[in-house]
């Protein structure tokens, strides 16, 4: 798996299209227990280098229910998103990730830890991507009946801040899916 990382951080197959250069930002480990598939990179995590390392992955760490140190060892967790690279801002936030990464990469990586218990797919961008026809007619419908894709996936909407009035629009999200999400998070860790 080292060498599948090292070319995938090093991948530079569409720079032309990244308005910061790339910087392919993943964490992953043979032992890998969880996969959490995201969107793509922000700026503040472009700039770092460290996944989820903005207030959404403070928001997604409170949702999951553990630690900085257990969200960020990857014999626990691997972090991927569906776009390795910050794809530039748009009129109303970032761009969608870009369409190269996933089918270039993910099949490759994923096939690399045998020890996957749960997939998290985190946004619509994941969710039409690994549940294509199985997806609801939008991303509030398919959280809602987040049971059916279990018990390989688990569906969450995108923790950004920018969330907060669907959140607040939802309550259900936070009296329902969060325990149901914590509970199979601490089976994942402790199988």
């Amino acid at each position: 798996m080292d060498e599948l990382l090292t070319e995938i951080r090093n991948c530079s197959h569409c720079e032309e299209h990244l308005p910061l250069g790339p910087r392919p930002i993943v964490a992953a480990h043979p032992d890998s227990r969880i996969a959490i598939i995201g969107q793509a990179p922000g700026t503040k995590v472009h700039q770092t280098g460290v996944p989820w390392d903005d207030p959404s992955g403070r928001q997604l760490r409170k949702w999951l229910g553990v630690t900085d140190e257990q969200f960020y060892n990857e014999q626990l967790f691997a972090l991927i998103p569906m776009g390795f690279c910050y794809p530039g801002k748009g009129k109303s936030g970032d761009l969608p990730p870009r369409p190269e990464c996933a089918p270039l990469w993910h099949k490759a990586l994923i096939s690399q830890m045998p020890n996957l218990t749960l997939t998290i797919l985190i946004g619509q961008y994941a969710q039409n991507y690994y549940l294509g026809s199985t997806m609801k007619r939008n991303l509030t419908e398919t959280v809602k009946h987040y049971q059916e894709y279990l018990p390989d996936c688990f569906v969450l909407p995108h923790p950004s801040p920018r969330n907060r009035f669907w959140l607040s629009k939802n309550p259900w999200f936070d009296l329902e899916v969060l325990p149901e999400l914590k509970k199979k998070i601490l089976n994942s860790l402790v199988s």
